[in-house]
């Protein structure tokens, strides 16, 4: 049974969490740690089936290796951050600097109660909401990174 669960009856609400970009793996990024929505946050098994020797009514599937959906992060936008120019790097240069992303949900009194590192990741996708006179919503920025692999942080 989870411990979170034991010492905390109701679940986790989703509304509270941070992101935090490490450059070069270690440095923190104090400035692009505030997005609207976090989402990707899923994985999943290759597998391969191998039949047996006269055996037709199944097959063995066996794990091959993990897949892992993009981590998709979407924020107002913001000209001139260090992950704006990082994105700007890679779309205008093809130059990439692969960092580490912790993702955290947060409690009712902002204390950690899960973690995922996100592995060397990097631009994959960059999009703008639509721009429209008629309404003073917020521009929406969505950014897409692909990582090596992610690993889940006991807090």
């Amino acid at each position: 049974m989870d411990t979170l669960n034991i010492l905390n009856p109701d679940p986790p609400l989703n509304h509270r969490f941070g992101v935090f970009f490490f450059a070069g793996g270690r440095v923190p990024n104090p400035i692009d740690t505030r997005f609207q929505k976090v989402s990707g946050l899923s994985t999943s098994f290759q597998t391969e089936s191998i039949s047996e020797g006269g055996q037709n009514l199944y097959s063995h599937r066996l794990p091959t290796r993990a897949a892992y959906n993009n981590l998709v992060l979407e924020r107002g936008l913001v000209v001139g951050s260090p992950l704006s120019m990082e994105f700007d790097a890679a779309f205008s240069l093809f130059r990439f600097a692969p960092s580490n992303v912790l993702v955290t949900l947060l409690g009712s009194q902002n204390e950690p109660l899960a973690a995922w590192m996100f592995i060397k990741a990097y631009p994959v996708g960059w999009a703008l909401g639509a721009l429209d006179a008629s309404s003073p919503a917020v521009a929406i920025n969505t950014l897409e990174l692909a990582y090596s692999r992610f690993q889940t942080i006991h807090v």
